[in-house]
């Protein structure tokens, strides 16, 4: 197990946040001191220039190289440094732990993180490579790539209340403040729970804690919102590190999330979350995921990602720091291995999943592959994209008699090749160019119709005017046109003109 349950009390996190915003220990702070270069070799896990560029910097410099760089500070230095905070309660409170010689270490890891507008503190433990030893069962992990993912991943519209289930260490919350006027924080991790309470009453954040597997905490509520990093790795169902591992065979936590997490929805209620799924041998993934739906239920699936299993374990063993030719590491591995080989796994899927509950009697389901780059963050679009899904269910009837346009941020991309009587068109690919960056190959005949989408004449009438020109017969045109209209407003590619 790890250290005894820390007692961060809010007299010890007040004095603790006066320190930090005496030497500017804030995301602005350390940005400004470090400057682009050495903060961006620091996200790269390259310490040497941001040590450099800390020295000398007073007692800002010594909280960078304490609590982000996992350097041995002076006991004088540190001391001035959490001023007002004694260097007795740091201690007594595991802040900060004694080192070789008259040296002090930090005893956890208590770094700035911010978005466009606020800058807050997270409490987490150690990585293992600052702690010097492998992550602990109960190990809180810090802000990391996935959790970044799913902030970005989630709407930032304004509800009343928000459900961050398996807080860890509390940074979602911290971002559903920005939106929320109730929020309630859920883990089955007691460590999770203290050092998130820890990350609230530093940054004097009102949140209900409360601890308990999965939905239990909360039974017979709902909320208007519930945002989810749940232990979604996949493999044999066992509890090495409980950040990561459900206890529930391969994809079964995931598909225990997407059962149930919409019965805790209000109506209209949306959830967001990091999931995980097999690619099985013989099975489509869009099918073993739309089958864990509940009724009443519209779910957006984006794939982001395929892992081959060999890949997927090493990666999940160095995380833990376990080497994998360890004698260790090569035993999990070849335990995990043969897992996936007993269950036929050809990958394991990750993304993200936008779930609401709705009274619609026919729900919209989409799975998509998203596995190209793009910077636009996915939670306005998740937004957006439901919003389309409201309309297209509200002109299902008189879809083909709205006038569309294709929006300014849509262009047609053509690739020529040359042939005996000159170019030769061989691709047409719409694109959007914000978003997730959508693309659609169209033949002649669609892009000659989408040209036509300036806001002028109903859709019907371009499909008259197309098939006259061409040769066309008009209902042929408008049966194969219907489905293309869909898949293009979902896709923010083609929009009702206003």
């Amino acid at each position: 197990m790890n250290d005894a349950l820390p007692e961060f009390s809010t007299d010890v996190c007040s004095r603790l946040r006066e320190a930090f915003r005496n030497a500017h220990y804030d995301t602005d702070g350390v940005v400004a001191l470090l400057g682009p270069q050495a903060h961006a070799a620091l996200g790269r896990g390259e310490p040497e220039p941001a040590r450099r560029a800390s020295l000398d910097a007073g007692s800002l410099g010594v909280l960078i190289r304490l609590f982000l760089l996992g350097e041995t500070e002076p006991r004088d230095a540190v001391s001035a440094a959490l001023a007002p905070l004694s260097l007795d309660d740091a201690l007594a409170t595991g802040i900060v732990r004694g080192a070789d010689g008259d040296g002090l270490r930090a005893g956890f890891d208590i770094r700035p993180h911010g978005d466009e507008e606020s800058s807050w503190w997270v409490v987490s433990d150690l990585d293992p490579e600052q702690a010097g030893r492998p992550a602990a069962p109960d190990h809180v992990l810090g802000v990391g790539h996935a959790s970044l993912s799913l902030v970005r991943a989630t709407s930032r519209r304004p509800v009343e209340s928000v459900l961050d289930l398996g807080t860890g260490n509390g940074v979602q919350a911290l971002h559903a403040s920005k939106y929320a006027q109730r929020i309630t924080a859920t883990d089955t991790s007691a460590r999770a729970l203290r050092l998130a309470q820890a990350t609230f009453a530093l940054n004097e954040l009102d949140v209900e804690l409360l601890q308990g597997d999965w939905f239990a905490p909360v039974a017979r509520r709902r909320f208007d919102r519930i945002v989810c990093n749940p232990p979604f790795v996949v493999g044999p169902p066992r509890v090495d590190y409980v950040y990561r591992d459900s206890g529930l065979a391969g994809d079964d936590a995931s598909a225990l999330l997407v059962r149930q997490l919409p019965g805790f929805l209000t109506e209209n209620g949306t959830g967001h979350l990091l999931a995980s799924w097999l690619h099985v041998r013989g099975e489509d993934w869009t099918d073993r995921v739309a089958r864990w739906l509940p009724p009443h239920t519209d779910a957006w699936f984006v794939q982001r990602d395929i892992a081959d299993p060999a890949l997927y374990v090493g990666t999940w063993l160095r995380d833990a720091g376990i080497e994998p030719r360890s004698a260790e590491g090569r035993a999990k591995a070849s335990a995990w291995l043969d897992w996936f080989a007993e269950n036929d796994v050809e990958g394991v899927g990750f993304g993200f999943v936008t779930l609401r509950r709705t009274a619609a009697t026919s729900p919209t389901v989409v799975c998509e592959d998203l596995r190209h780059a793009y910077d636009d963050p996915l939670g306005e679009e998740a937004a957006a994209w439901l919003d389309r899904v409201d309309w297209l269910r509200a002109h299902r009837d008189d879809l083909l008699d709205v006038v569309y346009r294709v929006p300014d941020t849509v262009a047609l991309e053509r690739i020529d090749v040359p042939t005996e009587d000159g170019w030769s068109t061989t691709v047409r690919r719409l694109h959007r160019g914000d978003g997730p960056g959508w693309q659609h190959e169209l033949d002649e005949l669609t892009a000659a119709l989408l040209a036509g989408c300036r806001g002028v004449l109903p859709m019907n009438d371009l499909l008259e005017l197309l098939a006259a020109a061409h040769g066309e017969d008009p209902e042929a045109l408008r049966a194969s046109a219907r489905p293309l209209v869909e898949e293009l407003v979902r896709h923010g590619m083609l929009e009702a003109s206003r």
